[in-house]
């Protein structure tokens, strides 16, 4: 099998399923550490290595959540976002749909019109100075429950950024249950925001399903179990709701075991509409062009299949019309010239 490494590192590129906090490299993550030395997170880059390995799922929100604390100040959030995009600019990602947090910043004390213009100003820097476009998802930390999710609604319906495009809950999921956010989905959706909560990662295909009936998801982030369910597998591929999937993600925080046991291929076989993302790369030691080489290998995928798999993220991206033909034209154009070699 060729290697496809270099083509993926070419291949023009949308990510939607990436945090915000999470995608903090290790520079970035010793950087802020340095600023606030209170902070249990280590400030040497090597010794980050050991922070982010993780026990299980529950060890993985803690350390996140440690990191979370670091981000305190507007600089730091125009800091973090901007180089952010840079490290996506490095991998050829043209759009991305970063999700992003606003509660675990206003409520450390950052005011919320200083964090919405931080978060906006990086936007179109990164735009113009590093040709990535990027959107936001704010999302609900769904362990700090409805109040968290009532001010999320609230900054994101009453003081709503340009960028921002949809409406999520992250966080844990058991002991989490879907339904108690549907005022706050339902609010965001009148708004005229996407729905695209994280579910059937660490709970069963009952999660997902809350997700779609209760909260009216467009998207599942990572949605591992569905397999668990064909009547689900076949109402996800029947309805073109993607699920967004985070191969490496998933065995770092152990809701997969093996990596080649993982459901994607299951996913695909069924029809759904797949899209691979990276989730909290740095976290977890990988990148996007990572995760395209990962499910080369577990989907047997060509350059083509590589490409389609681009197409994929752009189809279930809420980019607008415009920016998707664009985009779908770059991918083909670098496939077919990259092919013609």
């Amino acid at each position: 099998m060729p290697d496809l490494h270099p083509f993926i590192e070419g291949l023009p590129k949308a990510e939607l399923h990436v945090h915000h906090v999470g995608s903090a490299s290790p520079r970035i993550v010793a950087e802020l550490a340095s600023r606030h030395p209170d902070s249990k997170v280590p400030t040497d880059p090597e010794a980050l290595a050991d922070y982010f390995t993780f026990t299980d799922f529950a060890h993985f929100i803690d350390v996140y959540l440690s990191v979370v604390d670091l981000v305190r100040t507007p600089d730091d959030v125009r800091h973090l976002t901007f180089e952010v995009a840079r490290d996506m600019a490095r991998q050829n990602i043209r759009y991305a749909e970063l999700t992003i947090t606003p509660y675990s910043s206003t409520r450390r004390g950052i005011d919320e019109n200083a964090f919405m213009e931080a978060i906006e100003d990086a936007r179109k820097a990164a735009e113009a100075e590093l040709g990535v476009v990027l959107r936001w998802c704010f999302d609900i930390p769904g362990e700090a429950g409805p109040d968290a999710a009532a001010e999320t609604a609230r900054l994101a319906v009453d003081l709503r950024p340009e960028g921002l495009v949809s409406f999520g809950l992250g966080g844990p999921e058991i002991g989490v249950p879907r339904p108690q956010f549907k005022p706050y989905f339902d609010r965001a959706r009148a708004a005229g925001l996407h729905s695209v909560p994280h579910a059937g990662e660490s709970t069963g295909p009952e999660t997902i399903w809350d997700s779609i009936r209760e909260l009216g998801a467009e998207r599942i982030g990572h949605g591992t179990s569905s397999v668990q369910d064909p009547e689900l597998l076949a109402y996800l591929a029947e309805h073109r709701i993607a699920v967004e999937v985070c191969p490496t993600s998933n065995i770092a925080t152990r809701v997969v075991t093996d990596l080649d046991r993982h459901p994607v291929k299951e996913m695909v076989a069924a029809g759904v509409l797949v899209t691979i993302n990276s989730d909290d790369p740095p976290m977890f030691g990988t990148d996007l062009n990572n995760e395209y080489a990962v499910a080369a290998r577990l989907l047997d995928l060509d350059e083509r299949g590589l490409a389609q798999l681009a197409k994929n993220a752009v189809e279930a991206s809420f980019l607008d019309p415009a920016g998707k033909a664009a985009l779908n034209a770059e991918i083909d154009a670098y496939t077919e010239a990259w092919l013609a070699r």
